[in-house]
């Protein structure tokens, strides 16, 4: 083994040391709130899933054939937006211009977000999704507590982005405070198909199995987004997806958009096209609505930014005064305080101590930067001999998730669109579970501690 056994215990411990912190957090932290059999089961979940990505092949095999099949929805998402833009703006995939963060935004995400929003309207004119609905409420309500809505939608977002809350769209006006809170949750803490295709070009060379264990970081991620949204924010009134979930109509209206002239009852029995038609408008209404709060966020956070550089150029003052508070601002600048931040939760991983500032700063860079700058960086280290394989290996599942500012506006300004009253609610939620979504990551991280024996048996050398 090349690393002590207690990195490994250290990681183990962290799953519950996180745990911990949601619970000091939570809206209520009296021992009977707490969703023992969520937490019980979503652990043992984590860990038996760990196990069978680390230590049988197979397991690796097929994540990544159903990364490969759910990637198809974006490929036909592609398709539509390439006769749109043209093939310069929407290249094919390994063709034309490098692949960057603002191609997958603007020609995959929200063209996905229109296409799948149309497309989830047709299968719910259908009446093909409202039996998977069931058949996850049965499941898990049973096992876990859980409501078919919040686990199909966590589900989903193994291998999509905000696509994933609209395969419940009809069910979120009434969803409850923690149902809400969970799937914003899990949002943040999985990472879609084509964000993860990005990530896989930048670890590839130093990472071969990076694919398979990405989607098993995605996969691992839904569990403890569970586990974690239901301490922060204890369920504490009754799913119209639980146990109630039989008296739910079959067909349900899914959007509010459609002419006043018709009445209620013609509003039910929209036909397919119209459903679709009508599922599309709600998606632009979405797409439109994460381009405004994205460009809100990420501004505001370039000028805080600014404000940084800025302060931290007084350094080349004569005045002792303002030099001095430039040199200080030119080390405690916004990333090193974001690694500040995230340094016990680096800790708790189980990555080397003398690795754990590194690990720190990667990871918290994700916040404000998303992860891709972060993979990039990872990687680079790696190659450089400044980290060990056991290291990149659990910060590799650490930055899995897209917890990060940017996403926050992606996720509140699209749910925010589906439900426009209960926009304030939205919004509060939307900073739970970004922390809800980060932590879970984190705890993803550890169960790959908790399997790192060797980088033999991880990197396939």
């Amino acid at each position: 083994m090349s690393h002590p056994l207690y990195l490994n215990l250290i990681s183990f411990g962290g799953i519950f040391a996180l745990g911990a912190i949601a619970w000091l957090f939570s809206e209520d932290r009296s021992v009977s709130s707490l969703p023992w059999r969520v937490i019980f089961g979503g652990v043992s979940l984590q860990l038996l899933l760990g196990f069978f990505v680390f230590y049988f092949s197979p397991t690796r095999a097929l994540l990544e054939l159903l990364n490969h099949l759910l990637d198809n929805i974006f490929l036909a998402a592609d398709a539509g937006a390439r006769f749109v833009f043209g093939i310069n703006m929407v290249p094919v995939p390994g063709q034309g211009a490098d692949v960057n963060l603002g191609y997958i935004f603007a020609f995959r995400a929200l063209p996905a977000v229109i296409f799948f929003s149309g497309l989830m309207a047709l299968l719910y004119n259908l009446g093909l999704i409202q039996p998977i609905v069931k058949l996850f409420a049965k499941l898990f309500y049973k096992t876990s507590g859980l409501s078919g809505a919040e686990t199909l939608s966590g589900t989903v977002n193994i291998f999509v982005g905000i696509e994933a809350i609209i395969t419940v769209k009809p069910f979120l006006a009434k969803m409850t405070r923690s149902e809400l809170c969970t799937i914003l949750a899990c949002s943040f803490g999985t990472a879609a198909s084509s964000t993860l295709a990005v990530y896989v070009t930048f670890l590839k060379p130093v990472f071969p199995e990076i694919l398979a264990h990405l989607v098993a970081a995605s996969i691992l991620a839904i569990p403890a987004c569970f586990v974690l949204a239901k301490i922060l924010v204890p369920e504490k009134e009754i799913s119209q997806t639980g146990r109630e979930i039989e008296n739910q109509p079959e067909q349900v209206n899914w959007s509010e958009s459609e002419t006043p002239k018709r009445s209620r009852r013609n509003r039910q029995k929209l036909t397919a096209q119209e459903a679709a038609i009508a599922g599309a408008l709600d998606g632009i209404k979405m797409a439109v609505s994460i381009v405004a709060v994205v460009i809100l966020i990420l501004g505001l956070l370039y000028l805080i930014e600014l404000t940084f550089i800025s302060v931290a150029s007084w350094r080349r003052f004569e005045n002792p005064l303002p030099a001095s508070i430039g040199h200080f601002f030119n080390v405690v600048n916004l990333r090193n305080l974001v690694g500040f931040i995230f340094y016990p939760l680096a800790l708790l991983t189980g990555v080397p101590f003398d690795e754990s500032w590194t690990a720190s700063v990667l990871v918290g860079r994700r916040l404000i930067e998303t992860a891709i700058p972060s993979y990039r960086a990872l990687a680079d280290a790696y190659l450089a001999g400044d980290i060990s394989s056991r290291t990149l290996l659990i910060v590799s599942y650490a930055l899995a998730g897209v917890a990060h500012l940017a996403s926050a506006g992606i996720f509140i300004g699209g749910v925010c669109a589906l439900i426009p009253q209960r926009r304030r609610e939205v919004i509060e939620l939307g900073g739970k579970a970004l922390f809800i979504g980060t932590l879970a990551t984190i705890t993803v991280a550890c169960v790959a501690g908790v399997f790192d024996f060797g980088s033999s048996t991880i990197l396939g050398n």
